[in-house]
């Protein structure tokens, strides 16, 4: 078997169980046919850049980045979405006040998303101030910013 057949075949048996140890990595692939040593499973597992993380039930298992990444930042939003009391704006800032403690953790939220209309985040224990960089673009983040609320 080739390693990129592996390597999808390790990536469907993550996406499909929880899986917490290299040997139990190993064990699903031998059921599936593919009989790989431990050393072999642990550099697969490098290659694919997979990581653990908590899962449902409390305890770890591998993941890619990017559901890692994902599942954060669903979190975020979700704490956002919680903590947020008022949305204001005045020229290209956008202020937002947030749940005492919370500042930090919102601002977070949408730094995550990366958004290229946002050229900076500055939060303090419970005001989030978020310059636009072009006062043009305030209607557009403020409605992405209403649409993170209702998550």
């Amino acid at each position: 078997m080739m390693k990129s057949e592996r390597h999808a075949m390790i990536l469907e048996l993550i996406e499909r169980n929880d899986i917490e140890t290299q040997e139990d990595l190993a064990r699903l692939l031998k059921e599936h046919g593919i009989s790989v040593t431990q050393a072999t499973v642990s550099r697969d597992i490098k290659e694919l850049r997979l990581i653990k993380v908590l899962s449902d039930t409390g305890a770890y298992k591998y993941a890619t980045v990017d559901k890692a990444e994902a599942g954060l930042k669903e979190r975020l939003v979700r704490i956002f979405s919680d903590s947020v009391v008022t949305v204001t704006y005045s020229y290209n800032l956008i202020i937002i006040k947030t749940l005492s403690g919370s500042g930090n953790a919102a601002a977070e939220a949408i730094d995550s998303m990366h958004w290229n209309e946002i050229a900076g985040t500055l939060a303090g224990d419970n005001t989030i101030f978020l310059a636009v960089k072009d006062l043009k673009m305030v209607p557009d983040v403020l409605k992405r910013i209403g649409a993170m609320m209702r998550k």
